[in-house]
């Protein structure tokens, strides 16, 4: 490897190497950078999601008192509050999904530890969306023929 340097030059300049391995760009593509896109936007769209979900359940009616299985079955009855905290599991989910894979990512030194991980932690984000999932939109409060709750009354 030869390196000239000229010493007349300013302080930014820069000294030219010359490698004798040739370097071959790598065709990547925009994935991390709209990964670094998604991570900002599902952030400020979960802080709406988490805030109007603590605030309608812990600000109107009752207050924590109120929050209890015919509360969840009320409000999960309502199509727009099944929607609503899907998204939520959802953002929350693929949210941490992508920062634990950058981490992944950036600490693990040999590839097998790096695809076992990632591998593990695609299964579980997508365990806990779908059974998540699930839960939310077959949940019936009304499961027991004999139950009182208000919103079994039809």
């Amino acid at each position: 490897m030869s390196t000239t340097t000229n010493y007349h030059a300013g302080p930014d300049a820069v000294s030219t190497t010359k490698s004798r391995y040739r370097r071959v760009a790598k065709a990547r593509g925009n994935f991390e950078l709209w990964s670094w896109v998604f991570m900002r936007g599902s952030g400020v769209l979960l802080l709406v999601l988490v805030f109007g979900h603590l605030f309608v359940n812990l600000m109107l009616g009752k207050g924590i008192h109120a929050i209890d299985f015919a509360f969840v079955g009320q409000k999960w009855s309502n199509p727009f509050w099944q929607v609503w905290d899907t998204l939520m599991l959802w953002l929350a989910e693929l949210h941490g999904f992508n920062g634990v894979r950058t981490i992944i990512n950036d600490y693990t030194e040999k590839d097998r530890t790096r695809w076992i991980l990632k591998g593990l932690l695609v299964a579980s984000a997508l365990l806990v969306m779908v059974l998540g999932t699930l839960v939310i939109f077959t949940f019936d409060p009304c499961l027991d023929p004999h139950s009182t709750l208000s919103v079994c009354s039809r």
